[in-house]
């Protein structure tokens, strides 16, 4: 029997599993909008811009593991997608893109609202379709799905001519996939792994660094044996956060620029750093000349582009992590290092995250560990990006994998809420934070309209400085204070959210705060809290520009109790 090609796009979608959907329709696109409710098995969600389509179709694949999808139509509306495309690629976010396109035989033609988002999207997409025949999209969705959630996630993209949408074809969903060239590296290479077992059984001073490839590939349980079994402190990667619970005894905190003092002081120290599922990004290396004086360089990844890429590897291994930690894991030894844990135990009370909280005045630092408490670190919590999404990297203690949720790569303010909204329609049993920064909101603040329409009962807890404050900081720090263009002029965030019909609190004092996350979290439905915080409060530690991760700076510190790691698992 043959269908539409609308018809056969929403049958790929949910042969595929899908949902949800996160969009925004326009002309090209109305074959399919007029075929969705034939397909009541998909949820559409309608966003008030497409880069929150995008960021929402991200938060949700984040938070739940499965492909993302988000739909925008032909000119702005795809354009208004790259954004969140180049986000997910980034971070290695499985997404399907789909845009509309001009009828077929108004390509290349500069019709109206007309643009090659295939072309504009290439550097930033694992693959990208132009779906020129209906017959074609059975196996264009089922290869593009394919692309998206296998080897190292990422964006691919489908471009959906209009008479695409309205021309008949048979559907026929193919048993193959033909991808020759596309393999996707699993088992770590023998040698490699006897090999790094080796160094690991000698170290004095081994460290283990972990990145969200830990996290895509579900290898928390594997990473934590390796870390038991051979007594081997671990550093995260922004990204990396959550994927070895942070209450555990052997949990260090975030390394590099904004990172623990005992991080990178246990980096500089090292004489064996495992790398896993991680990059090497610029943040965590600081200058490379001064990275890891003393380290051999042990570097599991899936992708062997990553491989040497920036850090040369004493040891690559290429492979799935979990399927390279389950091998490794059979291959060391049971070992104590009981003078090098107590150094790192010293370290991190020479040079401790929570001593903010004694100070006066409305700290961002201690909202964030408030909401800890409230929560026991049972939320998902996702951020914009700014001092907020560092404050909430170092004082919310992330215990479970896919629970904090933040744009690392891209840095994209304006992630925070639609990533926030994504990840609440895809765990409806969890509490989820957005924490965000006055100038990140606004960039996307108009997805306040989407939670109401929807009901999606993601709660805000807005710092709110009155500046871009990371830009201002630097300013602060290497600029002689100049602050141009930062000090930013914000609504009353409550009354705005209360115009969307949404409830929301003003919090000036340390006394309130307590009480206001509270209300939040029992109200059904979305919340705001507008927290008016210092103004010029800076994020420390840090690590200069161009200096090495042992350079780093803090505030003035006295001796206090940590409570990082207070329990076990």
């Amino acid at each position: 029997m043959k269908k539409t090609g609308a018809q056969i796009i929403c049958e790929s979608l949910i042969a595929e599993g899908v949902d949800v959907m996160f969009g925004f329709p326009g002309g090209v696109l109305l074959p399919f909008y007029d075929t969705l409710p034939e397909y009541p098995q998909i949820r559409h969600i309608l966003v008030r811009h497409e880069q929150g389509a995008a960021h929402a179709a991200d938060g949700y694949a984040r938070a739940t593991g499965k492909v993302g999808v988000c739909m925008a139509t032909s000119g702005p509306g795809a354009t208004n997608l790259v954004t969140g495309i180049a986000n997910a690629y980034l971070d290695s976010v499985p997404i399907v893109a789909l845009t509309g396109q001009v009828a077929r035989p108004f390509i290349g033609k500069d019709a109206f609202q007309e643009i090659d988002i295939t072309g504009i999207t290439l550097p930033i997409t694992k693959h990208s379709y132009v779906a020129m025949d209906a017959g074609d999209l059975a196996g264009i969705f089922k290869e593009a799905f394919h692309l998206a959630r296998t080897g190292r996630p990422g964006p691919v993209l489908i471009d959906l001519p209009k008479d695409t949408q309205t021309d008949q074809a048979e559907y026929k969903i193919p048993e193959k996939l033909d991808l020759p060239g596309y393999k996707v590296p699993t088992k770590g290479h023998h040698t490699q792994l006897k090999n790094a077992a080796r160094l690991i059984n000698e170290a004095k001073r081994p460290l283990i660094i972990t990145g969200r490839g830990v996290i895509i590939s579900g290898a928390s349980e594997e990473l934590k044996q390796l870390a038991e079994t051979s007594q081997i402190p671990v550093i995260t990667t922004l990204l990396g956060i959550g994927g070895f619970p942070e209450n555990h005894m052997l949990s260090y905190g975030m390394a590099g620029m904004h990172g623990t003092g005992c991080a990178n002081k246990a980096m500089d120290s090292t004489d064996l750093l495992i790398a896993v599922g991680m990059r090497f990004d610029d943040r965590v290396t600081g200058n490379i000349s001064g990275f890891v004086p003393h380290a051999k360089i042990i570097h599991i990844d899936l992708d062997p582009a990553e491989i040497g890429k920036n850090v040369p590897a004493h040891i690559p291994i290429v492979g799935d992590v979990k399927t390279v930690l389950q091998a490794l894991n059979k291959l060391i030894e049971t070992r104590e290092h009981i003078d090098w844990i107590t150094q790192l135990d010293e370290w991190l009370k020479q040079h401790p995250l929570t001593d903010v909280y004694d100070r006066p005045g409305l700290l961002p630092q201690y909202i964030i560990h408030q909401l800890y408490e409230a929560t026991r670190g049972d939320a998902i919590t996702v951020t914009g990006v700014g001092q907020h999404q560092m404050w909430a990297a170092q004082h919310y203690l992330h215990i479970e994998p896919g629970h904090f949720i933040t744009s690392g790569g891209l840095g994209t303010m304006g992630f925070g809420l639609p990533a926030a909204m994504g990840a609440k329609v895809g765990r409806p049993d969890k509490t989820v934070w957005c924490i965000d920064g006055d100038g990140s909101l606004q960039m996307t603040i108009q997805e306040l309209a989407t939670l109401v329409q929807d009901n999606i009962a993601v709660k805000m807890a807005i710092i709110n400085n009155g500046y871009l404050g990371m830009v201002r900081q630097w300013q602060d720090l290497f600029y002689d204070k100049r602050y141009v263009a930062t000090p930013i002029s914000c609504p009353d965030f409550v009354k705005v959210a209360e115009a969307y019909g949404i409830p929301g609190l003003r919090v000036t004092r340390r006394e309130e705060v307590a009480g206001a996350i509270d209300q939040a979290m029992a109200y059904d439905g979305p919340f705001l809290i507008d927290f008016m915080v210092e103004p010029e409060e800076n994020v420390f530690p840090m690590v200069p520009p161009g200096a090495s991760n042992i350079e780093f700076i803090e505030q003035p510190k006295k001796e206090v109790s940590t409570w990082l790691r207070t329990s076990t698992p």
